[in-house]
């Protein structure tokens, strides 16, 4: 009987270091080019040398997301399909939309939480304001002048964008862009005035006073931009604009997937000079939670964006 259980014991052990058995696909959510991307593109790389399989990096941007999303919804569930997205799939996106082609809470099971991104509000040098003050009074002398852009009708910037009207009593228009990667080039070029923008993106053409800070969101200043006031600062709590990005399999893959990609993906997080150059640097706030503090967290963030989408009247469909 003892040789038996070992025997099991042995295989369940094999059945779990087996995995990747054949090419693992990483689905990105938005366009080449953006922070995420980027990201995706070096965890592939470090994946690949871990696992021995080729890790491959698709992106499938559309339809806030919901492309991507619907494809690894109807992936094989055998862990070689991963996921990778914003907050906007599945803290956003189920409030703003009658109706989604796969089920947010049913169709897919969390793995990790890699980072956390503050927003910027940022602005075209040549506007005639520095803060949040002159915006708001600007955009009151002149209703419907200034303009914002997003990363797409629905998404967080845009969410936040029209928090800020609604509280502060102004008319900004709002301009959607396809991806990430587009709308801060949009305010370099003049095309528009405001946007929302993660640091990472945002801190090249910010150095270079390409672009200018108005104010950031999340619960205290950046370290990289110590002297850019948080919106709770200047009377604004309710402009929340922080995004994470996340790992996610189809539900029903195998637990063993789910618990390996977890693992190497903390420890490529976990090296120093990864962690320092290529996070840290950048904007990012390191999270690499597990599978468990990973569920938890997005459907709590579900339901204050529930709140806000109701609060900006905010529907796509």
């Amino acid at each position: 009987m003892r040789s038996l259980f070992s025997v099991l014991l042995c295989i369940a052990s094999f059945a779990a270091h087996a995995w990747p058995t054949k090419p693992v696909r990483i689905v990105v959510a938005y366009p080449p080019g953006g922070g995420i991307d980027v990201m995706a593109r070096q965890l592939a790389d470090k994946l690949t040398a871990a696992w021995g399989q080729p890790v491959v990096v698709e992106n499938k941007p559309g339809a806030n997301t919901i492309l991507a999303t619907d494809s690894v919804a109807k992936s094989p569930a055998d862990g070689h399909t991963v996921l990778f997205t914003t907050d906007a799939t599945f803290s956003i996106n189920p409030h703003l939309y009658a109706k989604l082609p796969y089920d947010a809470q049913k169709d897919f099971a969390p793995v990790t939480m890699l980072v956390l991104l503050q927003q910027l509000l940022v602005a075209h040098p040549g506007v005639p304001f520095n803060d949040l003050k002159g915006l708001i009074e600007t955009a009151k002398a002149k209703p419907g002048s200034i303009n914002y852009a997003s990363y797409g009708s629905g998404s967080q910037p845009h969410l936040a964008g029209e928090m800020l009207k609604n509280k502060a009593g102004i008319d900004l228009v709002h301009i959607p862009y396809k991806g990430i990667s587009l709308a801060v080039p949009a305010v370099i070029a003049g095309e528009v005035q405001l946007t929302f923008a993660g640091i990472a993106t945002s801190t090249p053409p910010l150095k270079s006073g390409r672009i200018k800070a108005i104010a950031i969101g999340g619960p205290q200043r950046s370290p990289l931009f110590p002297q850019v006031p948080t919106f709770t600062e200047l009377g604004f709590p309710e402009v929340e604009t922080h995004a994470w990005f996340g790992l996610f399999l189809p539900a029903g893959s195998p637990r063993e997937a789910s618990t390996r990609i977890y693992q190497d993906t903390k420890k490529i997080l976990d090296e120093a000079d990864f962690r320092q150059k290529q996070l840290i640097d950048k904007g990012y706030d390191v999270v690499g939670s597990s599978p468990e503090e990973f569920s938890t967290f997005f459907r709590n963030e579900s339901d204050k964006w529930f709140k806000v989408a109701r609060a900006a009247g905010v529907k796509l469909d």
